[in-house]
């Protein structure tokens, strides 16, 4: 697997998401109101070369300063900029200079649509495994996003690691990604079109939660996740028995616990963040409603108090008294086996 085979697929292969053999690089669920306004204002020859597999539009960001790994044609890259707002940033990196070019193309069409007196967004050429030859300063983004990247590079732990460095304390990375329920076999890595489809670099999750764990994100948390189809004979066949999933986390560079802790701590939700006046969603197993005392364990008190979140809180106790493991506050295998099931459905439209 090379960075070669990722510039060959995306730059010269695919001169659109309707190439595809497999919704893997598609994002299936239906965007929220002001991320689908955000999309009517990007380019349509933008939008015409987008391959994500998911939502990288994190709440609470207006003003924060985003890097957005993998950007392509520019895409999120575009959405995230309207939602920072002028006072924000967004920094695109990515290997296929035909996707930058499409992105850099563009960059004066989208100021002058969003309004704004310079624009807010750059793209560089570079290798998101070798982020570090980028000049890029350690400790400057409040958000680092990726869209269906990570799993096209070889040494996805260099990614996790310098994601950590480049990260504010209590920034975070936000991503979507493709997922196996097992190792994908080392004979199909090089495969082109497995590659390019998003297949065949794949992490086992149990393998990312590690790499994760390494980089210093100590408790990654599942946002969404879906079963992927493979509409394609040929790309099942050489993939049987291997379930795929596309699924967002989210990693916060703090000083959390390996597991989740009882300190006996709550949190009431003011219901302030834009998007999600009635509940607010931290991962896919807390959705806090507003007004509603809501006991959480010590780490996703972190996740709130030490973040871009805390001013939308009000925070119950403190850490001086330990009640043990909090129960309930996550599973250890991730993605449920109706979802596995439900693989071999039709694949969605991008």
């Amino acid at each position: 697997m090379n960075i070669e085979n990722s510039r060959d697929y995306y730059g010269k292969v695919l001169t659109g998401s309707e190439d595809l053999k497999t919704d893997a690089c598609c994002t299936a669920e239906a965007p929220p109101a002001e991320i689908l306004a955000a999309m009517r204002n990007v380019h349509e020859d933008v939008r015409a070369r987008y391959y994500g597999c998911g939502l990288v539009t994190p709440q609470a960001i207006e003003g924060c300063h985003i890097l957005d790994l993998g950007s392509g044609s520019g895409q999120d890259a575009y959405i995230l900029a309207q939602m920072v707002g002028e006072n924000g940033s967004v920094t695109g990196v990515d290997t296929t200079p035909e996707q930058l070019a499409v992105a850099n193309e563009h960059l004066e069409w989208h100021r002058e649509k969003f309004g704004y007196a310079q624009s807010n967004v750059r793209f560089l050429e570079g290798d998101i495994e070798r982020l570090g030859d980028l000049g890029l300063p350690d400790g400057h983004f409040d958000v680092i996003v990726s869209n269906c990247v990570i799993n096209l590079v070889a040494d996805k732990q260099a990614v996790f690691d310098a994601a950590f460095k480049l990260l504010k304390p209590g920034g975070e990375l936000y991503f979507s990604d493709v997922y196996a329920d097992r190792r994908v076999p080392q004979h199909l890595l090089d495969d082109p079109v497995l590659h390019g489809e998003c297949l065949s670099g794949a992490l086992y999750w149990g393998d990312f939660v590690d790499q994760a764990k390494r980089a210093g994100f100590l408790d990654p948390r599942l946002v969404t996740s879906r079963p992927l189809g493979i509409g394609d004979a040929a790309v099942a066949e050489k993939l049987d028995g291997i379930a795929f999933h596309s699924a967002t986390y989210r990693l916060f560079k703090l000083d959390l616990e390996m597991q989740c802790e009882d300190y006996g701590q709550a949190v009431r939700y003011k219901g302030t963040v834009p998007g999600q006046e009635r509940v607010f969603e931290l991962d896919g197993h807390h959705a806090i409603e507003r007004g509603r005392m809501f006991p959480i364990c010590g780490n996703s008190w972190k996740m709130l108090a030490d973040t871009r979140f805390a001013e939308h809180f009000e925070f119950f106790g403190d850490f001086s008294h330990h009640f043990g493991v909090f129960p309930d506050c996550g599973v250890a295998l991730p993605f449920s086996a109706d979802e596995a099931i439900a693989a071999d459905a039709p694949a969605a439209c991008c």
